[in-house]
């Protein structure tokens, strides 16, 4: 339950009651002449004050009844607050000395007079200085000296050049206004609360602070929700008032809030009970109504895209960063009910990351979908993961303060298999955010390899996971997710990327590999040479035309694997076509027999790869047609 400030008794305003809170006060002993010389003062005083006190009475037919002391005269306002502080010890002397004197009555008469004018220009200040009063300029005030320009108003009289200067040499003309403005709230305060008035003070204070703060918080966009209407509430409106409450949470917390407190500190100072008092009526309401928004967030249902998550970890790492500053605003026990909200707001948040995490993950795992990518290509389901992963890396602070409390429970050696050394953790990252999103990529990996038994071509199959892998460690190296993952991890990954290229070349090249004779000291007959002429020319063709739908995305990894196919062709055919063909140079059609020369077959793995198949004839002329249409393009 909401823990209210203690109540706070202050005498009223009637003289019975007035001299009743002066007979506490204790005196020290003092001989009879003594007692006669301080009466005497004591009485002059009083009389001293009369004339000061009721020029500005508020009954007065004078002009001053209807202008403000501390706005017409800094100077006279200074010797009216001295006045006023005299008279209170005057009245303290004869009460405690000389209870029958005829001056307590008008002393008392003089400082109702004098507590009307200072309720009235305390109002007068608050009301017609809420520019200087704005939470921007109050919250500049922290680096002012809090001594009041009147502390020492007994031996003070510096005008109002000097009052500046003790504001502070080194802030803005605004930064000035507005710490002349709180001293003269404060000493007002003070004032009136040493002499019993502190009632009349703060009710002023809390009706018009409250309405700046409330309206405050509305002109930032802070209102208060229904639940009902905020469940009905589509998550891309949502989205929209998450981000701009982030930004309203800034303002509000950091400015508007902790000016609110650094004004109320100021302007009280000389009393924590009324201190805890105003800032309760005036902020407890506006920062439960502040930090309820991110509390409903967090119990929304959560049937919305995984793009979720990261709106969740922006109001998490929001409120996290403006932990600091609500507890220092909020440090009353009155107000403790705004810090439990942060922190429920907080664990709430917190669960609800974390179970969009885990439903991230299965939705991974249910991807039932059969559709192949042409080409091998890359899949869609490989973009969308790595850009979430991706994404889920650059909020390692908040994820690392998440997984701390929720690690994985499920056997991690398969996981563990894919770093060949600790991985390192930072001042942004630990150890068990690189565990999370390194598993996310693992069951997305394994998912992947499902997805390549689809194809019915083995190479394809294989190219398929080349590429998809080749975008996997692209994304790693390129993004946040290198840091959280390690050199080691690419590492590993580049490793398998090369195994699945090496497997690649051999299914789908590999017949032409052994199309050609094994090197031997022996020559080959014209109708052995003959023979392997037509099977190299058959199965380069035949793979040719397979291979050249297929597609790699990645430029370098599609100019290495050409060159290592060449490398594996070519040259070995040089040799052969330069050996044999001679032999073979009287035979009838011979173009038609050699159909490639080796500079042709260079020229065609250059277009390898790039999606866009040759398209051969009719399946009743196969390899025939499959040589003209080849032969139409290289000659």
């Amino acid at each position: 339950m909401e823990k209210k400030p203690k109540s706070v008794h202050f005498s009223t305003s009637s003289p019975k009651s007035l001299l009743s809170s002066f007979s506490s006060f204790t005196s020290l002993p003092a001989s009879p002449l003594n007692q006669t010389f301080s009466q005497s003062v004591m009485e002059e005083t009083v009389e001293a004050a009369e004339s000061i006190i009721k020029k500005w009475d508020l009954n007065s037919p004078s002009y001053t009844r209807i202008i403000s002391l501390f706005s017409h005269s800094r100077k006279e306002a200074k010797e009216f607050i001295r006045c006023i502080r005299d008279l209170r010890r005057a009245m303290h002397f004869l009460i405690s000395q000389h209870s029958q004197s005829a001056k307590l009555v008008l002393a008392q008469h003089l400082m109702q007079i004098g507590m009307a004018r200072l309720e009235k220009e305390f109002f007068q200040i608050l009301s017609s200085n809420r520019d200087q009063l704005d939470p921007e300029s109050v919250s500049g005030h922290s680096s002012i000296s809090s001594n009041s320009e009147f502390e020492d108003v007994m031996q003070s009289d510096d005008d109002e050049e000097d009052e500046l200067k003790k504001a502070g040499e080194t802030i803005t003309k605004v930064e000035k206004a507005a710490a002349l403005v709180m001293s003269d709230l404060k000493v007002i305060a003070e004032t009136m609360i040493s002499c019993g008035y502190g009632k009349e003070c703060i009710k002023s204070y809390k009706l018009i602070r409250k309405s700046i703060v409330d309206e405050g918080l509305h002109l930032l966009g802070i209102e208060k929700y229904k639940i009902s209407r905020f469940n009905r509430m589509d998550w891309g409106v949502l989205e929209h008032m998450i981000k701009n409450w982030i930004k309203a949470a800034k303002i509000g917390v950091i400015t508007l809030l902790r000016g609110e407190k650094l004004l109320c500190d100021h302007v009280f100072s000389a009393s924590s009970t009324i201190r805890e008092s105003c800032f309760y009526e005036i902020v407890n309401e506006a920062g439960i109504n502040l930090f309820r928004f991110p509390e409903l967030v967090a119990n929304k249902e959560k049937k919305s895209s995984p793009e979720r998550i990261f709106r969740l970890m922006d109001l998490y790492a929001a409120i996290s960063d403006l932990r600091p500053d609500i507890e220092l605003i909020f440090h009353f026990d009155s107000v403790a009910a705004v810090k439990t909200l942060v922190l429920s707001s907080l664990k709430k948040l917190k669960h609800s990351i974390h179970t969009s995490l885990t439903e991230y993950e299965s939705t991974i795992q249910k991807d039932s979908s059969k559709a192949v990518t042409a080409g091998g290509g890359i899949h869609k389901l490989t973009r969308s993961t790595m850009s979430f992963i991706s994404s889920l890396s650059e909020y390692s602070r908040v994820l690392s303060e998440i997984l701390a409390e929720h690690p994985l429970k499920r056997n991690t050696r398969m996981l563990e298999s894919y770093f060949t050394a600790p991985i390192l953790e930072d001042e942004h990252n630990n150890h068990a955010v690189s565990v999370h999103l390194a598993w996310l990529i693992l069951v997305f990996l394994c998912k992947l390899d499902i997805k390549a038994e689809s194809y019915k071509d083995v190479s394809l199959s294989y190219l398929f996971l080349v590429n998809n892998i080749q975008f996997v460690v692209d994304t790693v190296r390129s993004t946040h997710l290198r840091n959280i993952l390690g050199d080691d991890w690419l590492i590993k990954h580049e490793a398998k990327l090369r195994s699945y290229a090496a497997n690649y070349e051999i299914a789908a090249w590999a017949n032409v590999y052994i199309s050609l004779p094994e090197k031997t000291s022996s020559t080959l007959s014209a109708e052995e040479a003959k023979a392997h002429f037509k099977r190299f020319h058959a199965a380069f063709e035949e793979a040719y035309m397979k291979q050249s739908s297929c597609v790699i995305t990645d430029t370098k990894l599609r100019n290495e694997l050409k060159v290592s196919i060449a490398k594996k062709i070519v040259p070995e055919y040089r040799e052969f076509y330069g050996k044999y063909l001679p032999m073979l140079s009287k035979e009838r059609n011979i173009e038609m027999l050699v159909r490639f020369k080796p500079d042709n077959l260079e020229n065609y793995l250059s277009d390898l790869f790039h999606g866009t198949p040759i398209l051969s004839g009719s399946s009743s002329s196969s390899s025939s047609s499959s040589c003209i249409s080849l032969g139409c393009v290289r000659n």
